[in-house]
């Protein structure tokens, strides 16, 4: 195929440029700059560009070609151009430090209060009682706060690693480029200035550069510049800028300008990177964490009142009350630092991070399983899906594309079983047309790799049909060379059908019209067709039955059908016409097998039980469609197929009825897609999750609730507009994504039901206590204890539970589902009462119980109080995994982080009682008190799994 080629050479009115090379530049054999390079095309300056040789002249000053790419065989060279060039990289944020997190742990505003208690607690306590003695109360505190900031920065440090990583995979582009004469895939990182790069529709430009060649070059610039305006681009105006979008036609474009130098890499520089927005379940947690905190800040507030009151009536009915000690000043502080932990304990500060730690934890193991989630809220939003609307060609088939039948000079043949003499059936001068129109009407590409092997680049489809060229002995490079390419219409979406218009080789200037497609669209526009002999002869309506019943035979053994047409253009044709739309001469259609991708049958029906509706939506024949749709268990008896054109042309009414009961839409356009998508989010309140992998799929993917972008087989503009990549093309993955998504919002619902039953317990006994006994039983130390077990240990023990098989068989949350249920309200109140009943029981009675007395009492039985409430939250943990399931120690084993949890929290308990006793107001108990804490933590499990069997 010929190109246009921009061959600009100095004219003599442009004036000669003032520009030397730099001697480092020539020192290394280059004869330009990066920044001259750089400013050529930035500033689109043509004069600039006509000085130093067009295109072919700056390609000759890289040491590059403009057809054979770069040369890399000589490592040192390769290395001088990337020292002078740079490398196409852009600079990234620095990770923060671990001590920036630590500093940002810091500076919570409970901690600092703490913070305050714990200085004035150090300065009072020693200047009563002396070092060490009076330091033990304050320094208790500074260990529980360094405790609780250190846990949080590892946590929030560790989720920063997790998303850096995430983020190198989103950033993972391929594209197509030659370099030392041969085509091959390779990192959009790796290119460099006289790289030259293949570009198609739904490519992102990957650097800065210029215009090769290539027909109907449309680039989307609003990325870069803000305008909607598509901008053409051809030899007259030939520059590409890095981060723009390829919306129209091919080409092949030099590199010019990497990394840092390009207009993208200068306006990245200006912005610094932010993360993730909240996702809706952060923010609607927040909501509860404020109201919650509010709560526990009138309760802190009373509760300090009372306390200091109790305290002056003590003294006033003593006749002391102008007389104060060091003692009772530090009492007063304690008053206080109880009054601000149980502020610390109420704020569920855990919520947002059980979200944040659920959210990276799901994200990071779908990366294991072909799935990279590139928003986070798209984790928990697909957990909440009510139906899927799939493409088919690649996601619930393999997108191995193989032509298996054709009907060429309106004869039949099994081209799967019958391959090699298919060309002895067909007429010669058929052959020679076919050929013609396979390896001049594509958008793929035969070439030889670097071992000397034939291989197909382009589309599934475009390979199965040039497979077939190669098989009727035709050869590629010679045909192309052979003819002139005078106009190409790439594939679009809309016509359904590409076109290509060429200069025949016999000379003379005859055109040839060759048009590709939808078998319905082109064989609607042939007025003639090829017959068994070879020769053209009118397409008479008993032809035209012939051919619509082989299309439908074809399809409905799910074959995709394609129809190829040609029309000799007697009258001339001009470049800036059109490809005529009528008159062609049709030659043959072939049936193209796509096989159903193993185990989709099997996922649909998982999504079918778990509540989730899947359509098919394809630009495919409407008889393929519901063949594959059958064979994939979409199409049920009960569910209707329709086609584009029928549904655009429905009113509103008739839609409210019809859409339901959508279960294949065929031979349907972008809008179309987008249009069903809108009706069922809007008008039938349904959460939709779309896949797709073309630049037309881009309007249902923004649409959708959640878009699912192909990994494999979509464009740059699919997996921008998606929230999701599904790197195998596979539906089964998408299934898995809902699966992580609904174990995503159980996980943050189980955290939540942990956690507000602590906060209640917590809250309400040091209140009651405070207020009856004139005391608190629960000290500020062992608060932020339970603080810590109740928010960052708690979260990362159920935040972290990996899905199961029964999360697909629950009916979806839906777009209105309730997050706290009915259920968790009753797990949370069973639980809150049991606790409050048996601290209160060892508040009364206790001291009896246990023979205790004497002056250490009262200290014995609050750490009796305060270790049985601990097991109790233990325990609580262990039964808040199943909020609905009876049996909780199903695959806890599964689950490591869970069991080094539980784990953890038991020594730390055992530390504090037994060694910590100063610090932690604590004292050593005995084997009994042991065994009498843990029973009565374990006794709220056969309790909570009694609440579950109350119907709700």
């Amino acid at each position: 195929m010929r190109y246009w080629v921009l061959d600009l050479v100095p004219s003599p009115g442009v004036a000669p440029s003032e520009y030397t090379v730099p001697e480092e530049v020539k020192a290394a054999g280059f004869d330009i700059c990066a920044d001259e390079l750089g400013s050529i095309v930035e500033s689109h300056d043509v004069k600039k560009l006509k000085f130093h040789g067009g295109v072919d002249g700056l390609a000759c000053k890289l040491k590059a070609s403009p057809t054979e790419g770069l040369s890399t065989t000589d490592a040192s060279h390769l290395s001088q151009r990337q020292d002078l060039f740079g490398i196409n990289k852009f600079a990234e944020s620095e990770l923060k430090s671990f001590w920036l997190f630590v500093w940002e742990a810091l500076q919570d505003m409970t901690l600092m209060i703490l913070g305050v208690c714990a200085f004035v607690s150090l300065i009072v306590g020693i200047a009563t009682e002396g070092w060490p003695k009076g330091s033990h109360d304050g320094l208790g505190i500074v260990a529980s706060i360094l405790f609780v900031v250190f846990v949080t920065a590892t946590s929030d440090y560790r989720q920063s690693l997790q998303f850096r990583d995430l983020d190198k995979e989103k950033k993972k582009i391929t594209v197509q480029v030659t370099r030392n004469g041969f085509r091959q895939k390779m990192s959009i990182y790796e290119l460099l200035p006289g790289d030259v790069v293949h570009l198609g529709i739904g490519d992102q430009v990957p650097a800065d550069g210029l215009f090769l060649s290539g027909f109907s070059v449309v680039i989307d610039e609003s990325s870069l510049t803000g305008e909607s305006e598509p901008v053409m681009v051809n030899a007259e105006n030939p520059f590409l800028l890095s981060g723009t979008k390829v919306q129209d036609g091919s080409c092949k474009m030099m590199v010019t300008t990497v990394g840092m130098r390009t207009q993208w890499g200068k306006l990245m520089a200006t912005l610094t990177e932010g993360g993730d927005d909240e996702t809706p379940l952060q923010v609607k947690l927040n909501g509860v964490a404020t109201i919650i905190g509010k709560i526990g800040l009138f309760f802190a507030v009373v509760t300090f009142a009372v306390l200091v009151q109790g305290m002056f009536m003590r003294k006033l009915s003593m006749k002391t009350h102008w007389i104060w000690s060091g003692d009772e000043a530090l009492e007063l502080l304690e008053y206080f630092a109880i009054a601000v932990t149980i502020v610390v304990v109420a704020v569920p500060e855990g919520l947002p991070l059980a979200v944040t730690l659920s959210l990276a934890f799901a994200m990071k193991k779908m990366m294991n399983d072909k799935a990279l989630v590139r928003h986070l809220a798209a984790c928990e939003t697909m957990g909440s899906a009510t139906t899927i609307c799939s493409d088919k060609t690649g996601t619930l088939t393999t997108n191995h594309m193989t032509v298996v039948k054709s009907c060429i000079c309106m004869s039949v043949q099994d081209v799967a079983n019958n391959g090699g003499s298919l060309r002895s059936e067909i007429p010669e001068s058929a052959v020679k047309l076919l050929v013609q129109s396979i390896f001049n009407n594509t958008g793929g590409e035969v070439v030889v790799n670097k071992l000397g092997k034939t291989e197909i680049l382009g589309s599934p489809t475009e390979t199965a049909i040039l497979e077939l060229g190669l098989s009727l002995g035709g050869k590629f490079q010679e045909e192309r060379k052979s003819c002139k390419v005078v106009k190409v219409e790439p594939f679009n979406s809309t016509k359904k059908r590409m076109g290509v218009v060429i200069e025949l080789p016999e000379g003379g200037g005859r055109l040839r019209a060759h048009t590709k497609g939808a078998s319905e669209i082109v064989l609607a526009a042939c007025d003639k067709v090829v017959n068994s002999s070879g020769e053209v002869v009118p397409l008479d309506e008993e032809s035209v039955n012939y051919l619509n019943v082989k299309i439908n035979e074809f399809a409905n053994e799910a074959l995709r059908t394609l129809c190829l047409a040609y029309m000799d253009l007697e009258n001339g044709f001009s470049p800036d016409e059109a490809i005529p739309a009528s008159g062609f001469t049709c030659v043959g259609i072939v049936g193209i097998k796509d096989p159903v991708r193993p185990g989709v049958k099997e996922s649909v029906e998982l999504c079918r039980r778990a509540g989730i509706t899947v359509r098919m939506v394809t630009g495919d024949n409407i008889n393929t469609a519901k063949a594959i749709a059958r064979e994939c268990g979409i199409l049920t008896d009960d569910g209707i197929a329709i086609e584009g054109p029928v549904f655009r042309e429905k009113s509103q009414e008739e839609l409210l009825e019809l859409i339901p009961k959508i279960q294949v839409m065929a031979r349907s356009s972008p809008m179309d897609k987008h249009t069903l998508v809108k009706q069922l989010r809007t008008t039938f309140d349904e959460v939709v999750a779309v896949t797709g992998d073309g630049t037309n799929d881009a309007p249902a993917l923004h649409e959708a609730d959640i878009g699912l972008a192909m990994g494999i087989a979509g464009t740059e503009v699919a997996k921008e507009s998606a929230d999701v990549i599904i790197l195998d093309d596979n539906f089964s993955t998408i299934v898995t994504v809902a699966k992580w998504g609904r174990s995503v919002y159980i996980n943050i619902q189980k955290f939540v039901q942990f956690q507000l039953t602590v906060n209640v317990v917590a809250l309400i006994v040091n209140f009651s206590s405070a207020c009856l006994t004139g005391s608190a039983p629960l000290t500020a130390v062992q608060l932020l204890w339970v603080n810590m077990i109740m928010d960052t240990l708690g979260a990362l023990a159920l935040a972290t539970e990996p899905p199961n098989n029964e999360l697909m068989k629950r009916l979806p949350v839906g777009r209105r589902g309730n997050f706290i249920t009915n259920a968790m309200w009753r797990n949370i109140l069973g639980q809150s009462v049991y606790q409050f009943i048996v601290i209160w029981f060892l508040q009364a009675k206790g001291k009896s119980v246990f023979g205790l007395d004497g002056p250490d009492s009262t200290l014995m039985l609050n750490t009796l109080i305060f270790n049985c409430f601990v097991f109790c939250q233990v325990f609580n943990e262990i039964s808040s995994r199943e909020m609905e399931e009876i049996d909780v120690f199903k695959g806890i084993l599964d689950n490591y982080v869970f069991v080094v949890v539980i784990g953890a929290t038991v020594f730390f308990q055992i530390i504090i009682i037994e060694f910590l006793g100063t610090f932690a107001s604590t004292t050593p108990l005995t084997l009994v008190q042991w065994i009498f804490s843990i029973f009565i933590g374990f006794l709220g499990m056969p309790i909570a799994a009694g609440l579950k069997t109350i119907p709700v």
